[in-house]
């Protein structure tokens, strides 16, 4: 088992190796749903959320896995899994919320194919971390992802009351941005060796 700090492993997760600004991960919803502050924080809290529970769930299949001998079957279990998990927001937003399940659209579904949460199953096994170091990891990548959608909401909110150039509105400024974004958070290489 890996013994890396618990404090370590978040801030790591969240701001260091930010899934979303360092490893370009999850970049499909971060440019789709950022457009508004209230959307990206409950985009953010949906994707934490899956993230925590394919992480307990991918920690206990590989482990099921690995006793049995059948590990070359962990990526198709892990698929399978958060697909299963998104379903399961995508059914309690839409009975909850029918507001927010409108507002997120074609996004919700599209988390099963965020390669942020397959990556956040996939990095625990490979670093072996432990069940709780797992879950630590997940909750660090959901708030670090959660972080880099509100500042990107925050910072696209901020472009629509300016009046920049014709040839630079939309998509050219909200890639600017988010390039932007990642520089700043390139900052955080030097915390941890």
């Amino acid at each position: 088992m890996n013994e890396e700090p618990l404090g370590t492993i978040f801030i790591n997760a969240c701001l260091v190796n930010n899934f979303v600004l360092a490893y370009f991960l999850g970049i499909c919803p971060f440019l789709g749903v950022s457009g508004k502050l209230t959307t990206a924080s409950r985009m953010g809290v949906a994707v934490t959320f899956v993230m925590c529970v394919s992480s307990v769930a991918a920690y206990c299949i590989h482990a099921i896995l690995a006793a049995i001998g059948v590990e070359f079957l962990q990526l198709i279990s892990f698929i399978a899994v958060i697909a299963s998990t998104v379903q399961l927001v995508e059914m309690f937003i839409k009975k909850t919320s029918p507001a927010l399940f409108n507002a997120l659209g074609i996004f919700l579904p599209l988390i099963t194919t965020n390669c942020a949460i397959l990556a956040v199953a996939l990095f625990q096994t490979n670093r072996n971390y432990g069940l709780l170091q797992s879950i630590v990891f997940a909750f660090g990548a959901g708030v670090g992802f959660t972080l880099a959608l509100i500042l990107m909401a925050g910072l696209r909110q901020k472009m629509e009351l300016s009046n920049p150039p014709d040839i630079v509105r939309g998509t050219a400024v909200t890639l600017m941005l988010a390039g932007l974004l990642s520089i700043c958070f390139m900052g955080f290489a030097g915390l941890f060796n």
